[in-house]
């Protein structure tokens, strides 16, 4: 019998678009002879659907037509299963069910552990992190601040809140100033690089700020390293087994790698014009890059103790930023769940897509049948003791 794998896509964020062209692509990479693929769509207002025609990239064409057409649903659990329940109409009616949810999302609002958080009151076994992890791994302010106590070296960096900003201006920007210039500057949880100006001087920070705080209340501001090379190493797995991708190094003409740098060829386009495509631009990569073995074996230990430290699994690709005069290397961020799960750093290894989504859906698995076997709540009477409006101010007795 077949493995029932729901693939979870879409949600209220600004990557809304790459969720739905990774989501997609790695529909058509499962094992159709292990796995039944069912997907699981939600649109920006939160509706969730499902249907075989969202495993086209021809369906999103037409947003609307899609809400008029596809069947709403919401995933439950009913009699033991896992299952999609048609909400729009007089009677609920179960549509399918899935054995193991696998969330293909980018950015605030899922990524960031909203939607791990669900699956777990759910109960449902899951590809990725967990709701920890998924959290910590969307928070660039957090997470630099798990890999400083880890002893992973960070970039140099100022973080505030839009309320801070407005009540102590003066004294976040001489913070800033003391960075030295040029900084980057990046809402504190999104991705993609979605919101992140470069900024050479003091008299443009303002306007970048305020760029910054239209996607978030919370805003990093980055030093720049020196000499500056950019190179992104992936890890599979979970805290016991873990397994690195080569090391790619990332190549732009920009001051960073740009959103069309890693979905666009590099060429400036609308978001909205990436409905039309299935495919996720690796133009910004050369994999595997040459290092000497020194600072090789460095990025692979940083890669696999920030994985652990961060409380990732699933599949992760680690942001490094290098100065390639002094070889300092600094750990920028991790990506969660990355644009085509960044299986293209693994193609290297000969470990093909259908591999990687077979082995990530297996240890998925394994985790859960392992937490399944802890203690997770207990058997008491604790309520038949409480005393209710008789007690001292509605205070337990016991």
């Amino acid at each position: 019998m077949k493995i029932k794998v729901g693939v979870i896509f879409g949600g209220d964020s600004v990557e809304h678009e790459i969720s739905i062209i990774t989501a997609v692509q790695a529909m058509q990479y499962l094992d159709k002879e292990k796995y039944e693929v069912i997907p699981i769509y939600i649109d920006k207002e939160r509706n969730w659907y499902t249907s075989e025609e969202l495993k086209k990239m021809d369906t999103f064409k037409d947003m609307e037509l899609l809400k008029s057409t596809l069947p709403k649903v919401c995933l439950t659990k009913k009699d033991n299963e896992f299952v999609l329940m048609k909400t729009k109409g007089l009677f609920n009616k179960v549509l399918n069910s899935i054995d193991i949810a696998f969330p293909i999302v980018h950015g605030k609002g899922v990524e960031d552990g909203s939607l791990a958080g669900y699956l777990d009151t759910l109960g449902i076994p899951y590809v990725g992190p967990n709701m920890l992890g998924a959290s910590i791994g969307q928070d660039k302010v957090v997470q630099k601040q798990i890999l400083q106590m880890e002893g992973i070296p960070v970039p140099n960096y100022v973080w505030f809140y839009e309320s801070d900003y407005l009540t102590r201006k003066e004294e976040i920007l001489s913070k800033i100033n003391k960075l030295g210039y040029p900084v980057i500057v990046k809402p504190a949880r999104l991705g993609s690089s979605i919101g992140i100006n470069y900024v050479k001087k003091a008299r443009d920070i303002e306007s970048a700020l305020e760029e910054a705080f239209t996607y978030d209340e919370k805003v990093i501001v980055e030093e720049t390293i020196e000499n500056l090379l950019e190179v992104d190493c992936a890890v599979y797995g979970n805290h016991e087994l873990m397994e690195t991708s080569f090391i790619g190094e990332m190549m732009t003409k920009n001051d960073f790698l740009t959103f069309e740098d890693k979905y666009l060829n590099g060429k400036s386009k609308k978001v909205s014009s990436l409905k039309t495509s299935s495919k996720t631009s690796t133009n910004g990569f050369k994999i595997p890059a040459k290092f000497d073995k020194k600072l090789e074996t460095e990025i692979y230990d940083y890669s696999k103790r920030a994985f652990r430290a961060l409380n990732l699994k699933g599949v992760t690709r680690f942001d490094f930023l290098i100065n390639s005069l002094t070889k300092q290397v600094y750990l920028n961020e991790p990506n969660t769940i990355p644009g085509c799960l960044a299986f293209f750093f693994f193609t290297p290894k000969d470990i093909s897509y259908k591999q990687l989504l077979d082995t990530l859906i297996t240890l998925s698995i394994k985790d859960y049948k392992e937490e399944k076997k802890k203690i997770s709540n207990f058997e008491s009477n604790v309520l038949s003791t409480y005393n209710g409006s008789k007690g001292s101010k509605g205070k337990m007795s016991f």
